[in-house]
């Protein structure tokens, strides 16, 4: 083999496309690799239930994602991203896929390959629970919608088909049935278990599973061994023992007709609670009881998917109020700290990955990037890869930025403050500082409490404000920014909450609530130089030679650009 061929199958491999008709790893050992993964999740499948452009990536309060992200993924210690995309809403009536949306996916995809990490692609927002899903588990929907899931798996399919191992495609995402039922079909009806429409939502999953694999392999190319992915309805997992149809998810699922042997895995979701409710109070659940629980979650997953020939992704899992104002993480953080260690243990030692669900990274520290749960990414981290591991985990508590916020509607929101809630005794105050004072009747504060739970208001005048927290408040659960015109824009210079026990200022950092956009950040680590960075840019960054990006163009030497060697002479 001659030295121009050795590079240019080097390249191959590193961009994530590989010579057509390689043989692929097994989708055991494919998921044996993977490690431990995370999910890009409020991105790529935000929605609002209409057609949309590229806009609608940032529309559940995530910032464009950009190359870096992934970077400190894989610095850290993940081995894959698991990106979730809503697809409806950027498809015309012929069923086609706006090409400016697959190009932005591909995009995505690309920073994830790149950085020779797997990454599992699906169609996520198109099933659920709401009136915009257009995919359910019942044999009528799947008659009728048949040749336009073929159809959108067809182009996703044919974009990527000449891709490698590392791109895996995941069916569908929750499938529910006419009842919106989780936990297992027809569970949310008043007898809680309807037999004849339970087993025809089992049916619709097979067949539309059994659609995806035919359509995908069908292409061609290097998805004729692709690793595919088929979720058992609503992605449940059979966890828990106090229904006897539980389990029925698991039991009704097959493994899909496949021209190819070994390269189908399964996909359930987890999100138990660690928690008792007794009475409005919350206390926590015997850790020998969880882990009883995930004993029993994995063991039925070994029997009723694994036996089948498929091995098990958990492609998303928390404890159960993940999506809370207040979550495990901010209350009993020990203890769900405690369920994490032996959940990841448990799912290793029986060689499933496990995808977290969102957190780890979220809003605006994505652009940065930053950890903004850096103890529970190290905790997940060291299960994984043993106690002595060193991960990397840049935290977005140590930085701070500026911003410009464009308003888009009356009463849109900027969240100034969205954590875990505080009173007056914890926090004295909290400062607004923007870069000139509003125009007049422009700005309000908005502060969401127990004593307010439609919010508190008072109007931002200056460019420098202090709103003081009285006790008559109550808890503290968010703070907004809300523009009280129908559009406006400010720039945001800093974010601070007065600790009341010293006096100490600690940064809080903006994101977007609803109605508005940021651009324009100016990032910087506390006590050091600022950093300015372009969050809608993607392409064009300089690195040096170890991949650290370069803040100047350099005058002189070699460095890497759009992914290939550059000289500067």
């Amino acid at each position: 083999m001659n030295k121009y061929f050795t590079l240019l199958f080097s390249v191959f491999l590193m961009t994530g496309i590989q010579v057509k008709g390689q043989d692929f790893e097994s989708a055991t050992n494919a998921v044996k690799n993977m490690g431990v993964g995370w999910n890009m999740g409020n991105t790529l499948d935000a929605n609002s239930g209409s057609i949309q452009g590229l806009e609608s990536e940032t529309y559940w309060g995530q910032p464009v994602t950009r190359p870096e992200l992934m970077k400190m993924m894989k610095d850290a210690g993940f081995g894959a991203i698991r990106v979730p995309v809503t697809w409806y809403n950027h498809m015309d009536s012929n069923n086609k896929v706006d090409e400016a949306w697959m190009r932005r996916v591909h995009e995505v995809v690309d920073y994830v390959i790149d950085q020779g990490l797997y990454c599992i692609l699906n169609v996520h927002h198109d099933t659920g629970n709401g009136d915009t899903h257009w995919l359910h588990a019942s044999m009528s929907v799947y008659n009728s919608q048949k040749d336009r899931y073929e159809s959108l798996w067809r182009q996703i399919a044919e974009e990527f088909k000449d891709y490698g191992e590392k791109l895996l495609f995941e069916s569908y995402n929750e499938m529910l049935d006419k009842y919106n039922s989780w936990c297992f079909a027809t569970f949310n009806t008043s007898s809680r278990y309807i037999a004849s429409d339970a087993a025809d939502a089992y049916e619709a999953i097979n067949n539309f599973a059994q659609s995806f694999v035919n359509v995908v392999r069908a292409t061609g190319g290097n998805n004729a061994k692709r690793n595919l992915i088929v979720n058992t309805y609503g992605a449940c997992n059979g966890y828990g023992t106090w229904n006897d149809h539980l389990k029925d998810p698991l039991k009704e699922m097959k493994y899909p007709d496949d021209t190819t042997a070994g390269h189908i895995a399964f996909q359930v979701h987890a999100y138990p609670s660690i928690v008792n409710t007794n009475n409005g109070q919350i206390t926590n659940r015997s850790m020998n009881e969880i882990k009883s629980e995930i004993d029993d979650m994995v063991n039925a997953l070994k029997t009723h998917l694994v036996a089948k020939g498929g091995p098990v992704i958990i492609g998303e899992w928390g404890t159960s109020n993940v999506d809370n104002e207040e979550t495990d993480y901010d209350a009993r953080r020990d203890h769900m700290f405690q369920f994490c260690n032996y959940f990841v243990q448990k799912c290793k030692e029986n060689d499933m990955a496990t995808f977290y669900w969102m957190g780890l990274s979220d809003g605006i520290a994505r652009s940065f990037p930053a950890f903004t749960q850096p103890d529970l990414a190290k905790t997940i981290l060291q299960t994984y890869h043993g106690s002595s591991f060193d991960p990397v985990l840049p935290d977005a508590s140590n930085y701070g930025f500026s911003c410009t916020v464009n308003f888009t509607n009356q009463w849109g929101e900027l969240y100034l403050y969205n954590g875990k809630s505080f009173t007056s005794s914890d926090y004295k105050n909290i400062i607004l500082e923007l870069e000139n004072a509003p125009a007049a009747d422009l700005l309000q504060w908005k502060v969401y409490s127990s004593k307010y739970p439609n919010g508190y208001t008072s109007n931002i005048t200056s460019a420098v404000n202090t709103l003081t927290f009285a006790a008559s408040m109550g808890e503290i659960q968010k703070i907004t920014l809300q523009c009280k015109q129908n559009n406006g824009t400010v720039r945001v210079n800093s974010v601070k909450l007065t600790r009341k026990s010293d006096g100490k200022e600690i940064i809080s950092n903006p994101s977007v609530a609803w109605n508005c956009t940021i651009s324009d950040l100016d990032i910087y680590s506390t006590g050091i130089n600022r950093i300015i960075m372009d969050p809608v840019q993607t392409n064009g960054y300089i690195y040096d030679l170890t991949g650290r990006r370069l803040l100047q163009r350099p005058q002189k030497g070699i460095y890497i650009q759009n992914g290939k060697k550059i000289a500067i002479r």
